[in-house]
Parts: C-alpha cells; sequence; structure tokens
C-alpha cells in the first residue's frame, strides 16, 4: 500500500536542539526577571536554573558566574536605554535625539526599564564590583555609539559642537538625570505626558546649541 502524498512526512530522529546563543538568550530573559524581583545578591543560580528547566551544568557553561549572567543582562538592556545603532537620517535632530534616548516609550516599557535601573542602583551599594560591569558593558559601549552618531551629524554639517565626546556625555547626564535616577522621595511626574514633554523640551533647547548658525 502506497503512503499518501498530501500527508506531512514524519521527521527522524529528536527535534533540533536550540543553539547555545538562542537558549543563553532565553536565560538572560528569565534571570533579568528574578534579578528585578528578588536582587542580584538574592538570587541564586539554582534558582536561575530552576526557573529555566535547565540543568545547573548547562547553565555554568553558558554562564561561568553569576557575575557574567549579569554582565549579559546589562548588555541587553542597554538598548532598552539608547536605541544606537539605528537610521535617523530622516528625522529632524530633536526626534531622533529623542528617539535614541526612546523618549516616548508608553508608561508600562518605562516602568519596566527603570525597574532594572533601580535594581542595579541598590545592589551596587552591595556588591561594588558591579559597578565595573555596568560601565563596561553598558554605559561605555552606549556612550561610544552616541559620539559616533554624534560625530556623523557633525561630519554631515547638521551640527556644530567642539567635542562629538563631551556632548555624548552632556546629552547622557541630561536625559538620564531628569527621570530615570530620581530619588523615591521625590514627587514623580503627576502625568506620562510630563516625562515626554519634559525631555523633548530639554532636548529642544540642547539641540538649539548645536545648530549651526
Amino acid at each position: 500500500m502506497e503512503a499518501d502524498a498530501s500527508l506531512p512526512k514524519r521527521g527522524r530522529g529528536r527535534p533540533k536542539a536550540r543553539s547555545d546563543a538562542e537558549q543563553a538568550a532565553e536565560i538572560v530573559t528569565q534571570a533579568r526577571a528574578l534579578f528585578v524581583a528578588g536582587g542580584y545578591g538574592r538570587t541564586t543560580m539554582d534558582e536561575i536554573a530552576a526557573e529555566c528547566r535547565i540543568s545547573k551544568r548547562t547553565l555554568y557553561r553558558l554562564f561561568p558566574a553569576k557575575i557574567d549572567l549579569f554582565a549579559a543582562i546589562i548588555e541587553q538592556h542597554r538598548f532598552a536605554m539608547l536605541a544606537l545603532p539605528g537610521d535617523y537620517d530622516h528625522l529632524s535632530l530633536v526626534d531622533a535625539i529623542a528617539a535614541i534616548f526612546r523618549v516616548d516609550i508608553d508608561d508600562a516599557e518605562h516602568q519596566e526599564r527603570m525597574a532594572m535601573v533601580s535594581m542595579v542602583l541598590a545592589e551596587l551599594r552591595h556588591f561594588p564590583e558591579l559597578g565595573n560591569v555596568v560601565r563596561v558593558h553598558g554605559a561605555d559601549p552606549s556612550r561610544a555609539e552616541l559620539t559616533a552618531w554624534l560625530a556623523r551629524e557633525a561630519a554631515r554639517g547638521r551640527i556644530r559642537i567642539g567635542s562629538p565626546e563631551y556632548t555624548a556625555r552632556m546629552l547622557m547626564d541630561l536625559i538620564f538625570g531628569a527621570v530615570p535616577l530620581k530619588l523615591p522621595e521625590l514627587p514623580d511626574w503627576p502625568e506620562e505626558a510630563d516625562r515626554r514633554t519634559y525631555l523633548r523640551e530639554a532636548i529642544r533647547l540642547m539641540v538649539e546649541g548645536m545648530v549651526p548658525r
């Protein structure tokens, strides 16, 4: 009896295993949620392996130490803070910088982003060694990307700046210092739109100083 050609053929062997990169990305996502909920210090590698439903052997093969996993989380998170590299040539300078700093994200995404920032700031008090991880895997590459973007804009004649690196530092201080790092005891913005309006106005004022006369 011949097999019905319309029926799907049955594959041979076991399903294709996930690649190390795919598995590592899933672990980073799950571990980030655990760190935000319970803190870096209180979260164990055993808990992470259990949450990810993998063996500790697999976890330690991909991330030899918890600090290596924290570094991967910081590297992933930096794109939530600064959307670079990216193509913003079609936008005005104000809109481009607002998009790079993700000013217009909704309230839920903003709160999720800030929960991560709050966790990191809290854990730095107890684990100072994490500061170097944040710098190497977060702040430094983000600033380098922003510096490169500003240098390209200056080369195109769209802005007039003395130092792309200093300007990148100023922009990061302006945006990240304005809202994300506000102390918990200070009053929050009464409305979500106020955060966006405030940041866009701050960006506009700075851009006016960079536009060639």
